[in-house]
Formats: C-alpha cells, structure tokens, sequence
C-alpha cells in the first residue's frame, strides 16, 4: 500500500510540473508575440506593382511587319513592329533637296551682296572723282571770271579790242557751263551711289532671310528624319509585352495603342495600412515580403514613401464627409515599399497584381 501511494505521488507530482512547465512556456511564448507584435505593422492588403508602359504608333501607315508574339519577353530596344516607311523616306529626300535649294541661294544671295558692295564702293570712287571734276571746273570759272573782269576794263580803257573781249566772254560761258555740267554729273552720281549702296543693304538683307530659311529647312529634315524613325516601334525597357492589338497590314493611326510592355526589373509593393498604424512607421524601415503565389519566396525591401492622401481621395467618387450622413470609417493609406533584390527567376516568376504580405519593423 506505501509503495502504491508513492508511485501515484510521484505520478501527481510529475504532471504538476507539465503543467507548470506548459503554463511558464504558454506565458513566455505570449510575452515574446506581444513584444514582437509591437515592434512590428503588418497588413496582407498589399500586392506587387511595376511600370506598364502603353507603347503606341506615332505615326499613320501600314503595319509592315509584327515581330513579337503576346506575353513574349523582350529586351529594351528590340525591334517590335514596322510601319511602311516609303512615304516618310520620300519625305525625307524632298526635305534634303529643299535644304540644298536653300544653302546654294544662300551662296547665290552672299555673292550678290559681295557685287552690290564691290558696286557700291565703285559708285562712291565715281562721285569722289566727280567732285575732283567739279572742283577743277570750279577753279577755271573763277579763272575765266577775273580774265573777263580785267578784259573789260581793259577794253573800256580803250587797252584792248573788240576780238579779245569776245574771246573772253566766250570763256566764261564755257567755264560756267563747265562747272554746271560737272554739278549735274555729281547729282548723277550721287543718286547712282544711293542706289547701289541701297540695293548692297537689300542683299544684305537677303543673306539673314536666306539663312533663316535653312534654318526652317533643317527643322523640316528633322521632323521628317523623326517622323522615317517612328516607323520602326522597339521595347522601351526590358520586359514583357502583352496586349497585342496589332496585325500585320492593319492601318495604325497616330496615338493607336500597339501592345504594352511591363517592366518586371523594378517591381515594388504597394501596401495599404490603416491609418492607426502609420505612427511609427517612417521611410527607411526595414520590411518584410511575403507573395501569397509562392510562400516559399521570402523577399526583403524598405518603406521608399508614402502616397500622400488615402487611397479614398483617389476613387473614381471620393466620399465628402461634410453632407451629414457621416459614419467613421478606419481609412487606409497606400504606402510604396522597395524590393531589395531579385534574382531572375524570381524576376520570372513574379509579376504585377500579385497579392502579397508585408511586416515593417517600426522599433
């Protein structure tokens, strides 16, 4: 009987100290989630984003050829489609013809102005040596005025004949027509000087209305070298593209969508936390990635920022809380975290839309 009541003793006091055990272990574990959960905010309402990029026509035409198949993966700058290109080359040729008509009247028009300036120049030496004409014609009317002055003198004194007098007077009217031949001349030549250096002006002129019109003709070579580039559609980014809206023949307008690419090398999480969990969480904090299509992939990234408003100001119909009919409602805030790396596979096997976990250790 002794040895019975020891043995269930013994038997009592073992699952005491289970219990116990379990108890002290079922407290610790609840402390250590407590603690835990406080250093932590986590939300599942998160999924991955990235850069879709709508790649459209920037020209009219005909597709020529599609070189890529739907969900196909593709490099940045790999040829995608091809628009018929004879138009934009004929383009092209008449705006380089056009560019050449204009630099060779270019040289047409400098080398007018140089001849209207060599003109001009002659036409001022003209009137320098008509002056010089006139000057001298000058000198030989005053001349010919004092002779006839003292030949009639000379003749009323009875100291010289009828024949010389005559012979002076003659001269002076020669003189004077002379000199007033040599003043017509000048008026001439000035007038001719005017005209010429006006025209030499003109061409002047001409030479920064010929350069402005290369100026034109180039930018038109440009648009039209652009508008010939446009015809070929490449990847704008490594990726892939999706959305195939094109066919070979079918006529493309201008702004037409073709396909889309999506840049899967920079995938992000956007998270939207409540807004009671935003106090202590600041940019730079370290976070935690789960993706809900692979448990296995346990990602790494930081909190790069917050939207700036909730994500209700950004529906289609915001609320406005100011018509009465208020009713509190915990509002949610779009937080943008980074990924710290991935690897390609995970590159390959992640895409946007994909629903995800996050937890950002705030202490």
């Amino acid at each position: 009987m002794e040895k019975e009541n020891k043995t269930e003793k013994k038997k009592k006091g073992s699952k005491m100290r289970f219990i116990i055990i379990g108890i002290v272990a079922a407290v610790a574990a609840g402390v250590i989630i407590f603690l835990m959960g406080g250093n932590t905010e986590s939300t599942d309402n998160a999924q991955l984003d990235a850069n879709i990029i709508p790649i459209r026509s920037s020209i009219t035409g005909y597709v020529k050829e599609v070189l890529f198949e739907d969900n196909q993966e593709v490099k940045k700058g790999q040829l995608l489609v091809t628009i018929d290109d004879v138009e934009y080359k004929a383009k092209v040729a008449q705006a380089e013809a056009a560019l050449e008509n204009a630099k060779a009247n270019l040289n047409a028009v400098k080398s007018n102005a140089v001849a209207s300036n060599q003109s001009a120049s002659a036409a001022m030496f003209s009137t320098e040596t008509t002056q010089e004409s006139i000057n001298s014609a000058k000198a030989r009317l005053n001349k010919a005025k004092e002779d006839n002055k003292r030949t009639k003198n000379m003749f009323a004194a009875k100291a010289a004949t009828q024949a010389e007098l005559d012979n002076s007077n003659a001269e002076l009217e020669v003189a004077q027509a002379t000199y007033d031949s040599a003043l017509k001349q000048l008026k001439v030549a000035q007038s001719q000087s005017a005209g010429v250096k006006s025209q030499a002006l003109g061409q002047v002129s001409m030479i920064s209305l010929a350069e402005a019109l290369i100026r034109q003709r180039e930018a038109e070579l440009k648009l039209a070298l652009t508008q010939l580039d446009y015809a070929t559609i490449e990847a704008p980014c490594d990726g892939i593209v999706s959305k195939r809206s094109v066919e070979v023949g079918q006529y493309v307008s201008t702004g037409q969508a073709v396909c889309s690419a999506i840049d899967n090398s920079s995938l992000w999480v956007t998270a939207n936390f409540k807004e009671t969990q935003l106090e202590n969480m600041k940019i730079g904090q370290p976070v935690e990635i789960k993706v809900d299509a692979y448990p296995h992939i346990k990602l790494s990234g930081k909190l790069n920022s917050f939207v700036g408003a909730t994500g209700a100001k950004f529906s289609l119909l915001p609320p406005d809380n100011s018509t009465g009919n208020f009713v509190k409602i915990v509002q949610r805030v779009p937080v943008k975290i980074t990924i710290d790396h991935l690897t390609k596979e995970e590159m390959k096997m992640l895409f946007p839309g994909l629903s995800a976990y996050v937890s950002v250790k705030v202490k």
